[in-house]
């Protein structure tokens, strides 16, 4: 059964009766994934870039948008209007299948994974994932891996806390790691 339908037909009734909503719509959802990727020490290097944002257009599906430096910092040898990062927003249709394709094929391929921490939401409820490596993601094949780097998935949802960020998240089988406060 598709995540979305999953999320609509059986979870939010369940949510509504568990914590109290008098309404379908009051209930958290999610409103976008962004995935971003820092190009850090890459910023010279073209090959680099190429690479980030080919890494970025096979997860998403989406061409990713190139975020410039506002202003010059010396120190790390960044001028206004360098490209310093990339980024794709995901919404809709294109946001449920990347959120299934995380939960149940990504997650469970990253080496060493126990569990995603329980205390990386905002004050807004959204969610913040950092990855050592893109490798994990099934689009990516390794024999044409050149660079490996990071990247970050930020998951938008209308919560108005914390707390109703991770009954949303806890609703859709998000892999939190088991703890003595859960």
């Amino acid at each position: 059964m598709k995540l979305q339908v999953y999320y609509k037909e059986q979870m939010v009734p369940v949510i509504m009766k568990e914590h109290g909503y008098q309404n379908r719509l009051a209930v958290p959802r999610f409103t976008k994934i962004t995935l971003n990727v820092g190009l850090g020490q890459g910023i010279k290097d073209a090959k680099y870039l190429e690479a980030a944002e080919q890494t970025l257009r096979r997860i998403s599906g989406q061409q990713p948008v190139k975020t410039r430096a506002r202003l010059s910092i010396s120190n790390f040898k960044i001028r206004k209007g360098m490209i310093i990062g990339m980024k794709v927003t995901m919404r809709g249709k294109r946001m449920w299948n990347f959120l299934e394709k995380l939960i149940k094929i990504t997650l469970p391929r990253v080496r060493d994974f126990r569990g995603l921490p329980s205390d990386a939401f905002d004050r807004q409820g959204n969610y913040s994932i950092g990855m050592r490596e893109h490798m994990a993601f099934p689009e990516i094949r390794p024999d044409e891996i050149e660079t490996i780097h990071g990247l970050e998935i930020t998951i938008g949802t209308n919560a108005k806390t914390q707390k109703e960020g991770k009954i949303l998240l806890d609703a859709i089988g998000f892999p939190f790691k088991k703890s003595e406060k859960n």
